[in-house]
């Protein structure tokens, strides 16, 4: 008998190659998957604004960067003597407004460079609920840690996400008509909307990506929500905190992510790579020794075979580094590493 659905995603219309240049947005779980496309030596410009839950405010700021804004100045905030945005995540922050909006600013079009010459960008949307500034009267990405009476919270509705992420598709694709957009739902819950209204507000973005999808040949969608809910469907797959993916589900998301998106070269280097990594991160029982020289002599002739695939000079350097430290360590006796 199976007492679980397994969810395998199709394949996309169009796959991610190995040299492909991607930007990631969006939720935490964005974050989540572009480290782990990093840690796979994919080229990834990923979260840049720091971590965005409404679409709205993703769109708001993907737009400033390819079309050269800057950030809106009537959502600086001051807190605790450091100054802050309304539309960036609280990483982004700066001991003066000045500091802060050059940094801002240098994000932007950090983005904007990328976006003009990305192949993928994957957006991962979390949650159809925003807070309204009633000073200024705007959409804000994070209220701060400032008073709650300074906000109004609602469920932006399916006509206006529908018709804010419609813009920005057309908007891409102009600056960039070779991009290739995916979608996805942040399988990250969003309790403190409650229970029932985390689903609506999720059912609100997959039935918008559903729908651009349908709209548009280059916006694609991977179901990482359908997969933590319906496949794996366990709270022993979720942090202690019951909302979040723990690094069991993230990995196994991942897997079924490049089994769709990923053509045969990306799949295949990655296979080797994942035996580079874990050479790399191996410790020799008894350093020193010959064998063990011999392993990093091996393992740097695996770094100098993959290395007109990805960059790996920082790995590089630091098997050099290893082996150099044998002019001042007494081997001894040849013992296996």
């Amino acid at each position: 008998m199976d007492f679980r659905t397994e969810l395998s995603p199709e394949k996309l219309p169009a796959l991610i190659r190995p040299d492909a240049r991607i930007v990631t947005i969006g939720s935490c779980f964005a974050e989540v998957l572009g480290r782990q496309l990093i840690d796979n030596k994919v080229k990834v410009l990923s979260n840049p604004f720091g971590t965005l839950f409404n679409p709205v405010s993703i769109a708001k700021l993907l737009l400033a960067a390819v079309e050269g804004s800057e950030p809106d100045p009537a959502l600086y905030v001051e807190r605790d003597g450091l100054w802050f945005h309304y539309d960036f995540h609280s990483s982004l922050w700066g001991r003066s407004r000045d500091e802060l909006h050059q940094r801002l600013t240098d994000s932007l079009t950090q983005t904007g460079s990328a976006m003009r010459k990305a192949d993928w960008l994957i957006l991962t949307l979390g949650t159809a609920m925003v807070y309204r500034h009633l000073e200024t009267g705007k959409v804000v990405a994070n209220c701060q840690k400032m008073p709650g009476f300074l906000f109004e919270k609602y469920l932006y509705t399916y006509e206006h996400t529908q018709a804010v992420l419609t813009e920005l598709v057309k908007k891409l694709k102009r600056v960039n008509p070779k991009v290739q957009m995916l979608l996805t739902v942040s399988p990250v819950r969003h309790t403190k909307d409650s229970l029932s209204l985390n689903q609506v507000s999720k059912a609100v973005l997959r039935a918008i990506s559903h729908d651009l999808t349908i709209w548009h040949d280059q916006v694609h969608y991977f179901p990482a929500y359908e997969i933590m809910v319906d496949d794996l469907r366990d709270y022993r797959f979720y942090e202690a905190d019951l909302i979040h993916p723990n690094a069991v589900a993230e990995t196994y998301i991942f897997e079924k992510f490049a089994e769709c998106a990923f053509d045969a070269e990306l799949r295949t280097f990655i296979t080797e790579w994942q035996q580079i990594r874990k050479a790399l991160s191996h410790r020799p029982f008894h350093e020193g020794s010959e064998s063990h020289r011999r392993f990093l002599e091996n393992l740097l002739k695996q770094l100098e075979a993959v290395s007109a695939k990805a960059d790996v000079a920082p790995e590089k350097m630091d098997v050099e580094r290893r082996l150099r430290a044998f002019k001042t360590i007494d081997p001894g006796a040849n013992q296996a590493a």
